[in-house]
């Protein structure tokens, strides 16, 4: 164990309980406080050994801790605000909808669910693994068995196939 490593136990020792404490008061969530320590701490863990332990380890500590919350505070509100974005157009879109569904739009539809499951920003095995289980209705374990691979893998793909676009709205124009 380095000098680093043992300072930063010993900081850790002595400060977590303040630093969860004064996070707790800023965020309003005791466990949400506790990963932001938890960040703070890793990120010690990545700094330290090569930068030095500063001069005030409990308070980089809050810092970084509350940078990371803030962070994460401008990302839930960002969040918020496109969920709100998309409410609105789904409700313009539903109150000028004249006309009944037609043949020519489920296809448009599928259509772009097709481009958007085979987009080139996804890998290879996304894309497979995702037109698989939304195209062709298989699920995530039938998919699994015909690669041979884990069902969590299977899912892992799928699941960062749809974060991934989440942003890209130039499939859905």
């Amino acid at each position: 164990m380095t000098d680093a490593n043992r300072a930063i136990e010993a900081v850790w020792r002595i400060e977590s309980a303040r630093l969860i404490a004064g996070l707790a008061r800023f965020v309003r969530d005791v466990s949400v406080a506790e990963e932001l320590a938890q960040d703070a701490l890793v990120a010690a863990l990545e700094q330290w050994p090569q930068s030095g332990v500063p001069d005030n380890p409990g308070a980089w500590l809050m810092a970084t801790a509350k940078h990371r919350a803030i962070d994460a505070l401008r990302r839930g509100a960002t969040l918020e605000r496109k969920q709100q974005e998309l409410v609105r157009e789904l409700e313009v879109a539903l109150a000028t909808e004249t006309r009944p569904l037609e043949v020519d739009d489920v296809a448009d539809d599928l259509l772009r669910l097709v481009f958007t499951c085979c987009h080139p920003v996804l890998s290879t095995e996304a894309r497979i693994a995702l037109t698989l289980r939304l195209l062709g209705g298989l699920t995530t374990p039938e998919i699994a068995r015909a690669f041979l691979v884990s069902e969590a893998t299977v899912r892992s793909r799928c699941r960062a196939a749809t974060s991934s676009r989440r942003g890209c709205r130039r499939c859905w124009r």
